[in-house]
């Protein structure tokens, strides 16, 4: 075993309704990879038995894991241990200590809530237990820049930065990463991907359900918070990044960090946020919540490559569809055919639920006459039952010492930079209908140029020619 591969995992929150979704089989499918074969320690507070633990995790998989594996679920069962005890006990690492049979470089994984995080991580120096340890932390990272500032000198009072894995899942989507291998590995790419040719990009995460009885935990976050200074943010750096000189995880990060440190604060005029008729009916919502379901906003980057370029972006819940995608619009060439006939040419990537690269053209309409009608050349395909969950692949890579998919203190402090003085202004949040767009100020204030595109339903076929109506 390399020295840089962490000799056990130690998971705190292990009953909870992340564990239950993603990390068990995630952990199921790293067992089946052979990706996993070091102890698994569940750290939780309910007083199981190490066999209603694992009757937990076969509950987990055969609900959220396509099944149970009997050879991957034999070899997982052994891996397992099982420690109950309140995180704040000055005797918890003592007893997890106990579990780790030996093991010496342990990562220890806190998906728990926020507000345990800093608890957590004071016994875990106090007891010595995070001594030759790597910390890997859930998101939210603080909940504005003062927090995620505290929470960063928390961590670094343990361990070195080079512990610290903080998960953003949506950076071990392979879509996402797909972006990075269509800019860097296709050599047409760069003559276009800059100001000279493209006139605005717009990203869309849209979910078509709302808080599903998370309640009280959305309303202490937003639309906002939730998913545009993380996932968006994310999305966004690989677009607009540079190549890094070198392919270490250091170099890929520090040009993520460069693209966040080019984009200004969001100022009240680029945004609009919106909130779902019927969210303040939500268990757990405050009656009078002005807290955002929706948000659209306009970002400037003011690198070489992209000032003057907008770059907008929507997300939200209760929208007609649930889809991840991706527009960059062209500027219009000089053209002998009318401008009214002409309409941008684009590329769109779709990140989920399907993927998609596709690039949008004028080509010649029936008839003789010299017009043009606007086609798209489509690549798409279902994800494969076989490819990494987002959550598989940040936990391997995390427990192999791979730092290219977390996030960094400095990445983590620059996103908050560009949304905190915004947040901190409370503008006006406006209501909107279940299975619209938005809030009908999002056109009026936010439109970009030739309007949103609104993503639909995927497409079936894996290559087409698609003509739009």
């Amino acid at each position: 075993m390399s020295s840089n591969h962490s000799d056990a995992l130690v998971f705190y929150g292990a009953t909870g309704d992340l564990a239950f979704k993603k990390i068990f089989p995630a952990l199921q499918a790293m067992v089946r990879r052979g990706h996993l074969d070091v102890p698994v320690v569940g750290v939780a507070r309910s007083p199981w038995t190490i066999d209603q633990f694992r009757e937990r995790v076969r509950d987990s998989l055969e609900t959220h894991g396509g099944g149970v594996d009997p050879l991957a679920f034999e070899r997982l069962s052994r891996l397992l241990r099982y420690v109950s005890v309140d995180y704040t006990d000055s005797g918890a690492c003592t007893a997890i200590h106990n579990e780790l049979k030996g093991a010496s470089r342990p990562a220890i994984y806190l998906a728990v809530p926020p507000h345990l995080f800093a608890p957590a991580i004071e016994q875990l120096a106090r007891s010595g237990c995070a001594k030759e340890g790597r910390i890997i932390i859930e998101k939210p990272f603080g909940r504005d820049l003062a927090s995620a500032k505290n929470l960063n000198r928390i961590l670094h009072e343990v361990f070195d930065e080079s512990s610290i894995f903080r998960i953003d899942h949506y950076l071990g989507k392979r879509p996402v990463n797909n972006m990075l291998v269509f800019r860097f590995a296709n050599s047409f790419v760069e003559s276009f991907w800059n100001r000279t040719y493209i006139e605005s990009v717009q990203i869309t995460m849209a979910e078509d359900f709302g808080v599903q009885g998370r309640g009280g935990f959305y309303d202490e976050a937003g639309a906002i918070r939730d998913v545009v200074q993380n996932h968006i943010f994310q999305v966004i750096s690989n677009l607009a990044m540079e190549s890094p000189a070198r392919r270490d995880s250091e170099s890929l990060r520090d040009e993520k960090v460069k693209v966040l440190k080019a984009i200004p604060p969001i100022e009240p005029d680029d945004l609009v946020r919106g909130q779902f008729r019927g969210y303040r009916d939500e268990k757990g919502v405050a009656n009078d919540s002005r807290t955002e379901t929706f948000a659209a906003l306009r970002l400037k980057i003011n690198s070489w490559r992209w000032k003057g370029v907008p770059f907008y972006i929507r997300a939200g819940k209760n929208l007609p569809l649930t889809c991840t995608e991706v527009l960059a619009r062209f500027r219009k060439p000089p053209t002998l055919i009318r401008e009214s006939q002409i309409t941008s040419n684009h590329l769109r990537f779709r990140i989920s639920p399907d993927i998609a690269i596709a690039i949008g053209m004028m080509v010649m309409a029936p008839g003789e006459a010299l017009a043009g009608r606007d086609v798209e050349m489509l690549a798409s395909r279902a994800p494969r039952s076989d490819e990494m969950d987002a959550y598989e692949r940040v936990l391997t890579d995390a427990i192999d010492g791979d730092a290219t998919l977390f996030a960094r203190q400095d990445y983590v402090e620059e996103a908050w930079g560009i949304v905190d003085p915004v947040l901190r202004q409370h503008t006006p949040v406006y209501p909107y209908e279940p299975n619209t767009w938005g809030p009908k100020e999002v056109g009026e204030r936010l439109a970009p140029p030739e309007g949103w595109h609104n993503p639909t339903a995927p497409v079936q076929e894996e290559f087409a020619w698609e003509a739009k109506a």
